[in-house]
């Protein structure tokens, strides 16, 4: 019935009545926390544009991760910074790598830790891109040695890199990473890491695919953090354009095809309806990555006291788990914690 039978606010009247209806909630078991990892021992630099988000040695980051888990928050997910730089990201996949070495401390000091591992080579290529890449089309077979002068100089090669990402994928499986989480956006680059791990007796490794991860603006603070901005060009031959939602829905589709076992949208809040779209239409866990732009706006917005911090933070991510995501990789993952307790 319509009004005055019928008064919506009588369910917001006080706080106890708005929280036996709410629809959607957060819980810290949802939440995974981004660490940075880098070489060196009591590092602790804070990233300029991330306040409060560090570059940390494995030290650091085990202290670090020590204290997420406390508050609550069972997953963190790791980025490397590697000594030295290559054309085949040999710091992705050596033994001895960066991120290697932190998810051994890691389940050797907390073992209830679930620990992931992003796969990707721009990290640790010395070109900054997430593949091979090779001059095209005079001198297809070899490495760039300089930097290209213009995008038809040069090509991300697709299969090439597959091996690359299955031998680090491996490399960090063999290490104790729980989780193996992609975000290169190669075609077939699920199956192949699939694969990979199944020869090495790694079937019970699951992978969490960044399946529809955009060509996004909102990475520019991340590429600081990681030291992985391109050293020409763009990522936009291989990154998915932001315009485009059905082609993401193909993309997702054909990772789960390949194996994955959980999927990823990356960014959070300028890609909600994609979000809302892969929950309706796929029944695997979906995750929602809350980009480094997204926190540095929030961060900026609130020291110059422009919004509430924690009451904006909060609803950012609520606005992500009403969108349907079960997982939010969060940098406010801890204030997220500590103020849903």
């Amino acid at each position: 019935m319509a009004f005055p039978i019928t008064r919506l606010r009588r369910l917001r009247q006080n706080e106890p009545i708005r929280s036996l209806v709410r629809e959607t909630r957060l819980s810290t078991e949802s939440l995974v926390y981004p660490l940075f990892v880098c070489p060196g021992k009591g590092v602790r630099n804070e990233v300029r544009s991330m306040p409060g988000v560090f570059n940390l040695s494995v030290d650091q980051a085990v202290q670090e991760a020590r204290h997420a888990h406390s508050l609550g928050v069972p997953a963190v997910i790791l980025f490397g910074l590697p000594e030295n730089k290559d054309e085949i990201a040999t710091g992705a996949w050596a033994e001895t790598g960066i991120v290697q070495q932190a998810a051994r401390a890691l389940k050797r000091e907390i073992p209830d830790l679930i620990v992931m591992g992003d796969v990707c080579l721009c990290e640790y290529m010395s070109h900054g891109h997430c593949g091979v890449v090779r001059t095209a089309p005079q001198s297809l077979g070899a490495a760039v040695a300089t930097p290209p002068r213009a995008t038809a100089d040069y090509e991300i090669v697709n299969d090439a890199t597959l091996e690359l990402l299955a031998r680090t994928s491996v490399s960090l499986a063999r290490a104790g990473v729980d989780i193996i989480a992609p975000s290169d956006m190669m075609d077939g680059r699920v199956g192949a890491i699939r694969q990979a791990l199944d020869r090495a007796e790694l079937s019970h490794i699951p992978i969490l695919s960044y399946a529809a991860k955009f060509a996004s603006g909102f990475y520019g603070p991340f590429r600081e953090a990681a030291d992985s901005t391109p050293q020409f060009g763009d990522r936009r031959s291989y990154q998915m354009d932001g315009a485009n939602l059905r082609e993401a829905m193909r993309e997702i589709e054909l990772d789960i095809e390949e194996g994955a076992d959980m999927i990823m949208v990356k960014p959070a809040m300028p890609y909600l309806d994609v979000i809302a779209a892969a929950r309706r239409r796929f029944d695997v866990p979906l995750a929602a990555y809350q980009v480094s732009g997204e926190y540095a706006m929030i961060e900026a917005a609130a020291r110059n006291n422009w919004i509430d911090r924690e009451r904006v933070l909060m609803e950012s991510l609520l606005s992500i788990r009403r969108a349907g995501a079960s997982i939010i990789i969060t940098y406010h993952a801890l204030d997220a914690a500590r103020l849903l307790a």
